[in-house]
């Protein structure tokens, strides 16, 4: 397979790239789109410009974008909330002008045309990469398994399946393992996604009437739905991998 040639430049190199930023399609489920901690961060891309970088193929054309974002992380194990806590670290870190002291991919796209053609990793390398030339000594990752078909199975099952050659049965898992990272834990709730009955109506087409899980293509886990109080919420599992830089 031969891997197209991308040039990436951060948001801070070319802040006129801001202006046709949300132009590329993604195939992200329409539930995705509405992590209101998440929504933040994309409010405040032009804060973190030096941490987004575009992919240009030879005609100048952004045809992949990853996102990451700088904040404090605590003492310990690498945190539960995942996804949502590094961006609500990283947004109050900013806020209240404190230093951060890791650096978390955010998102990674590619335009759809272009996916499975080996850019995924090329992508990473240089999210990975651009780490490293902020000074941090690895990027952080709470991956989203989406090759996870089964709601119902645990991440830490599905997380810890691997082929014959060893390495994960999960695409996404895989492409960061190739690109040298290292699976550390499952973080539990890493993304936190509530909404009304009607909004998760629109956002699926399903009928969210009555109360319990409820099985949405696209999604990681079930959505629990309380139809008598009108609300449904989901939480997503994601699984934190650790790339090392060489800063």
């Amino acid at each position: 397979m031969v891997v197209m040639e991308l040039e990436f430049v951060t948001l801070a190199e070319r802040p006129k790239l801001i202006d046709v930023f949300w132009d590329m399609e993604t195939t992200w489920p329409e539930f995705m789109k509405h992590d209101p901690i998440g929504n933040s961060y994309y409010a405040s891309l032009e804060e973190f410009a030096e941490y987004v970088l575009v992919g240009l193929d030879e005609s100048g054309r952004m045809v992949a974008k990853a996102h990451s974002v700088p904040f404090v992380l605590p003492e310990g194990e690498l945190p539960d909330a995942g996804w949502d806590f590094a961006i609500r670290s990283g947004l109050l870190t900013r806020l209240q002008g404190g230093q951060p002291d890791a650096c978390s991919a955010v998102e990674i796209a590619i335009e759809p045309r272009l996916q499975g053609t080996g850019l995924s990793g090329t992508v990473v390398a240089a999210l990975r990469d651009n780490a490293g030339r902020l000074g941090f000594s690895e990027l952080l990752a709470p991956v989203r398994p989406n090759g996870k078909g089964d709601v119902h199975e645990p991440m830490a099952t599905y997380a810890g399946r691997t082929r014959d050659d060893g390495l994960p049965v999960d695409p996404w898992l895989r492409v960061h393992v190739r690109a040298g990272g290292r699976i550390d834990r499952v973080c539990p709730r890493s993304m936190v996604i509530p909404g009304t009955v009607e909004e998760w109506r629109e956002w699926t087409g399903l009928p969210f009437d009555t109360t319990g899980p409820v099985v949405v293509p696209g999604a990681l886990a079930p959505v629990m739905c309380d139809a008598e109080h009108g609300t449904a919420t989901y939480v997503e599992p994601n699984v934190w991998v650790r790339h090392p830089t060489g800063a």
